[in-house]
């Protein structure tokens, strides 16, 4: 009989980030850890490094990214519009 073994870095509180799923224990999100792998080009060692977590830490958020990826990437691409928006807002007041 196969025992099925879980790896509990990855949570979710409605508390913590709007629910978004983090790394226990913080308020990174996974999100933020795939964004700047996708988006710097940051290793899965130099993440954990950046950010200060273990590196099993960044490969589970990562291989919950993966699992997750259609629901994930809408998030991400929510987040950065919601950048974008507030840069035209600040431009526009001349700040």
């Amino acid at each position: 009989m196969n025992t099925i073994l879980s790896i509990d870095v990855i949570v979710s509180d409605p508390d913590i980030r709007d629910g978004r799923p983090c790394i226990d224990g913080t308020g990174l999100r996974v999100i933020d850890l795939v964004m700047a792998h996708l988006f710097r080009s940051r290793t899965p060692s130099e993440l954990a490094s950046d950010y200060g977590i273990a590196l099993a830490e960044v490969h589970a958020a990562l291989a919950y990214y993966y699992g997750h990826k259609s629901e994930l990437d809408e998030d991400i691409r929510a987040q950065l519009l919601k950048a974008q928006n507030y840069r035209e807002q600040r431009a526009g007041t001349g700040q």
